[in-house]
């Protein structure tokens, strides 16, 4: 299992912060997190109640070789739609093989676990449960 170099680049820029500073870099990402491309509703798409937030997800792995990743969250959730922007950056286009090689627990990396309370991680280990599964099914 490895961690592929666009998510190994998110888990780096978390590395070289302190403190509140991995706070303020996953607010940074959470106004990262695109928008639902008009042909996809969020009434389609997978929700994930282990999350604190309402989160839902669509995974296409039409190409195995490049799966595509739709995240929507609300924007008063600035922390799910963070880590679900961390898991579009890292993860969008990559092939199945390569998401499926991500470790379970690569969100312990970004040192997050003192700014962020462990209900919140189990939504970011939740999301990427999901898409493992959408991409073994």
């Amino acid at each position: 299992m490895s961690i592929p170099a666009p998510l190994a680049e998110i888990v780096d820029d978390f590395a070289a912060v302190d403190g509140q500073d991995k706070l303020q870099l996953l607010l940074e990402f959470s106004r990262e997190l695109p928008p639902l491309p008009p042909e996809l509703e969020e009434a389609a798409m997978e929700p994930v109640p282990e999350c604190q937030s309402p989160l839902f997800l669509s995974v296409d792995a039409a190409d195995p070789g490049s799966v595509t990743l739709h995240f929507s969250a609300p924007a008063e959730a600035p922390t799910t739609r963070g880590f679900a922007s961390i898991l579009h950056q890292g993860l969008d286009g990559l092939s199945a093989e390569e998401i499926l090689g991500v470790p379970d627990d690569f969100y312990s990396a970004l040192g997050l676990a003192a700014v962020v309370s462990p209900l919140r991680l189990r939504g970011m280990s939740a999301m990427l449960a999901r898409i493992k599964r959408h991409l073994r099914a």
